[in-house]
């Protein structure tokens, strides 16, 4: 979750509120400058290179890095005959990616009929994340999608009580838990593996990326399906949470000094897109970069 995702202040279903004399416009478009070098490398060769790049954010979006045209390798944006319109930017122009061996058809687009308002998008060029060999801030790279300053994550050592049961089964206690809170979303309780029934877990295959926790593996409890997750190897930025294991609230009973915990509406986390369709090889390799 980030400004304008999920439970995000501009996305489709906020968790607060403005307070406002007059009613909020139904959609919100956000643009900020990057202040972060980025750059993008295709056909194994860097294609732009920037310190002025354009963050848009769009209610339902994760949000996406705009090149100043200026930043871009001379002869890498091949022009197509290809024209959309969008809704909020106008008139959009799409072009092939092209450098050493590879070329890819509408890899990048930018808006050749902005609005009054959204000047601050002209003469920028936008990168298909998918269709890009990798993205960098710095020298690492960024996975996912383009990293959004307003993502925050916490983590806290508690000593209350946790417990995770199952009808009568009890499968988990912990006095030592650590909760994690990451922006917009409900805090996420996790257990040391020494405080849990293991032999309850049921490894299941697959798994899923966040672009600012690593890869997470999932487990089957009884009947219930992908009921608890861990992440074997966490980003450094999260790495106290390696190999704990986290349940969810709406699959089995999770009860925190007794109580029982019952996610807020909107509360759950919605799959990525096909950004989620990366290596895991890919990912790993990355994390172990950062950690040296």
């Amino acid at each position: 979750m980030g400004l304008s995702w999920q439970q995000g202040p501009l996305g489709k279903g906020p968790v607060g509120t403005f307070l406002t004399a007059e009613p909020m416009p139904e959609r919100l478009l956000f643009a900020e400058r990057l202040r972060r070098r980025m750059r993008v490398r295709f056909g194994g060769e860097w294609i732009a290179d920037s310190e002025d790049v354009i963050l848009l954010h769009v209610p339902g979006r994760y949000p996406v890095a705009y090149f100043n045209r200026s930043d871009v390798r001379e002869g890498v944006l091949v022009e197509t005959e290809r024209v959309t319109t969008d809704k909020d930017l106008g008139r959009t122009a799409w072009f092939t990616v092209a450098a050493g061996d590879d070329r890819v058809d509408r890899a990048a687009w930018a808006h050749i009929d902005l609005p009054s308002y959204a000047g601050d998008l002209q003469g920028r060029v936008a990168f298909a994340w998918r269709s890009m060999d990798a993205f960098f801030e710095e020298d690492e790279r960024i996975l996912g999608h383009a990293a959004d300053p307003y993502h925050r994550i916490d983590i806290r050592k508690s000593s209350r009580v946790l417990e995770i049961k199952q009808g009568e089964t009890l499968i988990a206690r912990t006095e030592r838990p650590q909760v994690l809170f990451e922006s917009g979303f409900a805090p996420r309780w996790y257990v040391p593996r020494e405080d849990i029934e293991e032999s309850r877990l049921i490894p299941v295959e697959g798994q899923t990326f966040c672009p600012y926790k690593g890869l997470a593996s999932y487990y089957d409890i009884g009947e219930a399906t992908q009921a608890a997750w861990y992440y074997p190897e966490a980003y450094d930025e999260v790495h106290r949470i390696s190999d704990w294991v986290s349940f969810e609230p709406d699959r089995v009973e999770v009860y925190l000094d007794g109580e029982q915990i019952h996610l807020e509406p909107g509360q759950q986390v919605s799959p990525h897109g096909v950004d989620r369709g990366l290596d895991s090889t890919e990912v790993l390799e990355t994390r172990r970069q950062r950690s040296s």
